[in-house]
């Protein structure tokens, strides 16, 4: 089977378009459609449902897909082991983070990185901790950096750093001018969270239900999909929120939002790396994470 066919195949299906998957190899449509049939003749298996204007894999087509992914990636683990042996690090590194880090830790050290090794690419996906997990099973991803840790046997987790989660209110809430309140005061707030995935939100009712709050009795008045939305939600009075400190440093120092700490409670939450479990890293990913240390 050739690589080429299969390299282009994958891209259909992460593309989800003939289009797109041309444009992204910087190759004619036709020659897109072309692989794909030679592909399915080869295989004897159809291996796209055309769905309109979208593609989406048949079950044959998903094993297919399975396997490539796999095999693209040892062929780029190859590459890059050579290129290790020879005194260089080069390829491509896929690596992917929760809100947090995605936003305010990571590029910081893809910048440093790249300065040292300026032949690598890193793409860097951000999206709840949990899509992240799913993601390095399922091959999309080599590695990743997540705030949340739940039971997943195919996951290796590492511990990376700590990040502070503080309360934040209006800049003219009647919190703002206190410097600490009681844990149960919190049960008379409006509160705007993440969703149900978000790895703030779940290190947060871990906190707060360890220290005998029950998250559940919060009045809830808004889920929001990022943490930018919450900040924003909050600017707008709409409600209080608990969020990582580093998301919100600039506007407690400008005074957009206050921060208001719970009597006797430090709330921390770790940050983790987290890998496939028994399978081997490349030389790249190997070296980024050499990076943090």
């Amino acid at each position: 089977m050739d690589i080429h066919k299969l390299t282009v195949y994958c891209k259909v299906i992460e593309q989800k378009s003939f289009t797109r998957a041309a444009e992204a190899l910087l190759l004619s449509q036709p020659t897109v459609s072309e692989h794909i049939r030679s592909l399915e003749e080869e295989t004897g298996q159809l291996l796209l449902n055309r769905l309109g204007k979208e593609i989406r894999p048949t079950e044959a087509g998903t094993i297919l897909y399975s396997y490539g992914v796999k095999a693209l990636r040892l062929l780029e683990e190859a590459r890059q082991a050579l290129d290790h042996y020879a005194g260089m690090l080069s390829g491509r590194l896929r690596l992917g983070a929760g809100t947090i880090p995605g936003t305010y830790i990571l590029p910081k050290q893809i910048g440093k990185f790249k300065e040292q090794h300026p032949d690598i690419s890193i793409s860097l996906r951000i999206a709840s901790s949990k899509t992240i997990g799913a993601e390095i099973l399922s091959g999309e991803l080599e590695m990743g950096v997540v705030g949340a840790r739940w039971k997943e046997p195919g996951l290796s987790w590492q511990k990376l750093f700590q990040d502070d989660l503080i309360v934040i209110v209006p800049a003219a809430h009647p919190w703002a001018q206190q410097k600490e309140i009681q844990l149960e005061q919190l049960l008379e707030a409006h509160f705007i969270t993440r969703d149900h995935s978000s790895g703030t939100r779940l290190v947060t009712e871990e906190i707060l239900e360890k220290h005998g709050l029950n998250p559940a009795k919060r009045e809830i008045v808004a889920e929001m999909g990022s943490t930018e939305a919450v900040r924003e939600a909050v600017k707008a009075g709409i409600g209080i929120a608990i969020l990582s400190s580093r998301a919100v440093e600039d506007d407690i120092r400008y005074g957009t939002l206050a921060a208001v700490s719970i009597k006797g409670i430090k709330m921390q939450r770790p940050f983790y790396l987290i890998t496939r479990k028994r399978l081997s890293l490349s030389p790249l990913c190997k070296a980024f994470i050499e990076s943090f240390t």
